[in-house]
């Protein structure tokens, strides 16, 4: 998603900084978790794929969904297979062969569609006549993802994700909002699974409001996530309670297991932390993302490690 970002759009690569005592605490966290009986991460656990994961072995590969099942997530919600030009290998690639590796673990998958990199800077440019049309071009291709992916993948899957993500600064105006939700809604009606789709508010709808427009989505049959923005703070911390509290119950929230370390205009970067599961009561719950997670760290390494200030990474105004 972003998933979660800041105000700026940058185009410098994003890093995650490596902190073995955050990854401790998150570790920590999901360990007393488990002694509580609880299930540490709400079953669903988020993975952002970025190209530098190509570096990972299939060694590694099976650790990580090894211990995505050992901290019992039990689904694994991919936020995009198609980034701009990058297909991330197609069929034959890296990224269907470490997804089917994770269904081999019992994973279920919850497969990302098509994003645009410049999703975010074309929502600032166009007016509420073009929204129309960029999002119609937009989820046209994520439905030929969709159609490659069960063409051609060969993997199970439980759903579809879609990665273009609400937001109430973009998406401010009514108008705006009716159009993403009948576009959205077509889409969902020529796919054969479940859709889902992510948000977060910036503060500018009401928390009744905000909570309406996730709410009128769910309605039609879109699982909406939205995000809980402990990582990214963008809200105080009693005015994310209050947008959370504010959502029906059947609106999923996404914990984000990271904290931003960047400032307003610098590329983004964030440091493990432990997911705040305190205001998540009656809804479904998932966990941004693997990455962050204590068994991430052969990800945050081959970032580290294999990244370039060139590079083509996915950035999406927050973090990896």
């Amino acid at each position: 998603m972003r998933i979660f970002r800041t105000l700026v759009i940058t185009t410098a690569l994003t890093m995650i900084a490596l902190h073995p005592a955050a990854a401790q605490d998150v570790a920590e966290w999901d360990n007393q978790q488990v002694q509580n009986g609880q299930q540490s991460n709400g079953q669903a656990l988020f993975y952002q794929p970025h190209e530098t994961d190509a570096n990972i072995t299939p060694a590694q590969w099976n650790r990580i969904w090894q211990k995505t099942r050992e901290n019992r997530f039990n689904t694994v919600i991919v936020q995009w297979t198609s980034y701009g030009d990058i297909d991330f290998g197609g069929k034959n690639g890296w990224l269907a062969n470490s997804l089917k590796d994770a269904r081999d673990q019992g994973l279920s998958l919850i497969m990302g569609l098509h994003m645009d990199p410049a999703y975010y800077n074309r929502l600032a440019e166009i007016d509420t006549a073009g929204t129309g049309a960029y999002l119609e071009h937009q989820l046209g291709l994520s439905l030929k993802q969709a159609n490659t992916i069960r063409q051609d993948w060969g993997i199970s899957i439980a759903g579809w994700y879609v990665p273009l993500e609400l937001d109430d600064w973009n998406f401010e105006q009514k108008a705006r909002r009716d159009i993403v939700n009948e576009r959205l809604g077509g889409l969902a009606s020529r796919l054969d699974l479940p859709v889902h789709v992510s948000a977060f508010s910036g503060g500018k709808l009401t928390p009744d409001a905000y909570a309406g427009w996730l709410g009128s989505l769910e309605k039609t049959g879109i699982h909406v996530w939205a995000q809980d923005g402990a990582g990214t703070r963008t809200l105080p911390a009693m005015a994310r309670e209050t947008y959370i509290k504010a959502l029906p119950c059947d609106i999923g929230i996404v914990l984000e297991a990271f904290r931003q370390t960047s400032g307003k205009n610098e590329p983004f970067t964030a440091e493990p932390a432990k997911p705040n599961n305190g205001s998540v009561t009656c809804h479904p719950a998932a966990v941004f993302g693997l990455r962050y997670m204590a068994w991430g760290g052969d990800l945050r390494q081959a970032m580290q490690m294999h990244a370039t200030p060139d590079a083509a990474a996915p950035e999406n105004k927050s973090r990896p």
